[in-house]
Parts: structure tokens; C-alpha cells; sequence
């Protein structure tokens, strides 16, 4: 089975050797950064962090592109959002009646698609490095000052670690789906928008049947092993972050904010 987005590539790495509370840092104060930049130079700058990134985490580059190609649409619809003009004052690229792309449009509506890309493939190294166990302890302890007020910190993070678990889980299941509907002799590439989309339909009932059991099953073993919450449990591998993983959070987070804030 082809490796999904999202799913866990196990690779000895740099990155995946860093805790998981240290990786979860270095996405959050990218995002952050990748918002602030407004200039072509700081993409630049932010696409090199990234491109350095897979590089140590030595996942393959045709995996972690693998998340654009299921945001192609809304790719799509922020280049022409941006680069469609009605009745454009300045000199045109290209018209149809009253709609134009002008180059100041087109330039933003590049921008943002290249934007929208870059945070794709740059928060997507978490869940490729990290296991979902890691992940649920990571989450847990970064939410645990939260439990003075009562939130369950436990239970949520099983919850998200749970819900990105299942992504990779629910692409496989969507792909034997359409495989068999295919032998089957459905089409789904032939025909207008319409009809490719209600081909779609005979997909999603058995595909959310089959995620339905799964989730029962997956609520029937957790009670079997007595799972009440965070609250008691004890961990077989407790992580801790080192001096590295302090040095790798502040000198990463500081040069992409300082990316955002100055480009």
C-alpha cells in the first residue's frame, strides 16, 4: 500500500529524532511566519527552510508534495480570485468581455497559491516525522497547563492524534473503494463536473460505513483496555526535550519569524 499524506514515514533522521513538543513549536512559529511574509524574496527564503527540511528529514520529495495535489482546487480558485479583474482599469494580460487578468492580479493571486503551498508541505513534516504516539504525548503536554481550568488535555489530544491517524487511514480505504467500483465498471473521469461528481456518491456510502465500524471497533478496544482519559496514565516511553531540541526550537522559530517580519 503507497504511502498517504500524512502517514509516518519511518526514516532515521535529524528531524525525527527532535521531540515532537520541539517539532510541534517549529510549525506553529512557521505558520506564523509564512502569514507575515508579503514580499516574493521572503517565499524564497521560507521555500529554502522547507526544501532543507525534507531534505534532513530525508522523506521523499514526491511524498511530501503528495498534499498539493488534493488542494488543487482551492489552488485554482486563489490564483483566479486574485487575477481576475472586472473591467480592469490598467492594461490587460488577457480578456474575455468585461473579466481581465492584469499582472498585478496575477502576480498576487501567484503569491498566495505559492503561500498556500509552502504550509502545505511545511507542516505536513510533522505527522511524516513524528508517530502518533509521539504526537499524542506531545499534544498532551503542551495542552497540560490547561487542565487548571478542567480542559482535558488527555482527551483532546487523543482526539487529534486520532482524527490525523485516520487521514492516511481514509485515503487508503477511499482507493480500494474506487478500485473496486472501477472493475465494477464505473467511470470517474469521463463526463462534466456533474457527473464526475455524482459518480463520487457510490464512494462515499461504503466509505463512511466502513469508517463508522472502524470507529466503533477502535471504541470497543479502547474500553476493553480500560482507556478513562489522560487522567492516571502512565507512559512505556516518557520523552523529555534535550538541550538540542531547546537550541533547534529557539534558533529555528527566531530565523523564520525574523524571515516573516522582515521580508
Amino acid at each position: 500500500m503507497p504511502t498517504t499524506f500524512g502517514q509516518y514515514v519511518p526514516v532515521d533522521s535529524p528531524v525525527h529524532a527532535l521531540d515532537a513538543k520541539t517539532k510541534m513549536g517549529l510549525v506553529a512559529a512557521f505558520a506564523v511566519g509564512a502569514f507575515l511574509v508579503d514580499r516574493f524574496w521572503g517565499l524564497v527564503l521560507v521555500a529554502a527552510l522547507v526544501g532543507g527540511g525534507i531534505l534532513l528529514a530525508r522523506v521523499p520529495l514526491r511524498i511530501a508534495l503528495r498534499g498539493v495535489k488534493a488542494l488543487s482546487v482551492i489552488l485554482i480558485f486563489t490564483l483566479a480570485a486574485h487575477a481576475l479583474r472586472w473591467n480592469p482599469a490598467t492594461v490587460s494580460l488577457v480578456r474575455i468581455g468585461p473579466l481581465a487578468v492584469d499582472a498585478a492580479g496575477l502576480r498576487d493571486g501567484v503569491f498566495f497559491a505559492a503561500r498556500i503551498v509552502l504550509l502545505v508541505v511545511g507542516t505536513s513534516l510533522l505527522t511524516l516525522t513524528t508517530t502518533p504516539v509521539q504526537l499524542t504525548d506531545g499534544l498532551e503536554r503542551v495542552l497540560r497547563p490547561l487542565t487548571i481550568v478542567r480542559f482535558p488535555a488527555g482527551e483532546v489530544a487523543m482526539m487529534l492524534t486520532i482524527a490525523l491517524r485516520f487521514i492516511p487511514t481514509t485515503a487508503q480505504e477511499a482507493e480500494r473503494v474506487i478500485i473496486a467500483q472501477t472493475a465494477r465498471g464505473a467511470s470517474f473521469d469521463s463526463g462534466g463536473p456533474i457527473r464526475r461528481a455524482r459518480a463520487f456518491v457510490p464512494v462515499l456510502v461504503p466509505l463512511f460505513v466502513n469508517l463508522f465500524k472502524r470507529a466503533e471497533d477502535l471504541a470497543v478496544a479502547m474500553e476493553s483496555r480500560c482507556y478513562r482519559g489522560g487522567a492516571g496514565r502512565t507512559r512505556l516511553n516518557a520523552s523529555a526535550m534535550t538541550p538540542r531540541d531547546w537550541l533547534v526550537l529557539c534558533c529555528g522559530s527566531a530565523a523564520v519569524m525574523a524571515i516573516g517580519l522582515w521580508l
